[in-house]
């Protein structure tokens, strides 16, 4: 039921990107994604809906065949089967609910 950051095992998803898997059930899951400057979140999609919050840094975002640039505080929508991607234009960290749970990611 509590979820402690520090004991949270951190997994390198590519390069300047690292995840932590926060709380979940079969529903939902919650993750945090660290980015460096300049590392790339490559287009992908999944069955899952995921809607993520910045933290904080600086994001350019692509759902489907939208662009948009995001800042701290704002939020995105990614449907399920939309292909997604994001660049990060400064360091930054995201918040990243799925629902429901990713498997892959366990």
């Amino acid at each position: 039921m509590f979820i402690k950051n520090d004991q949270v095992k951190e997994v390198v998803c590519g390069e300047g990107i690292r995840r932590k898997v926060l709380a979940y059930n079969q529903e939902m899951m919650m993750c945090e994604i660290t980015f460096s400057k300049g590392a790339v979140g490559e287009m992908h999609s999944h069955p899952h809906t995921q809607t993520t919050y910045v933290l904080d840094g600086v994001f350019e975002f692509t759902i489907g065949e939208e662009k948009s640039v995001v800042y701290k505080g704002d939020s995105l929508l990614m449907p399920a089967g939309v292909p997604h991607g994001t660049v990060a234009l400064e360091d930054g960290v995201l918040l990243d609910v799925f629902s429901p749970m990713r498997e892959d990611f366990l």
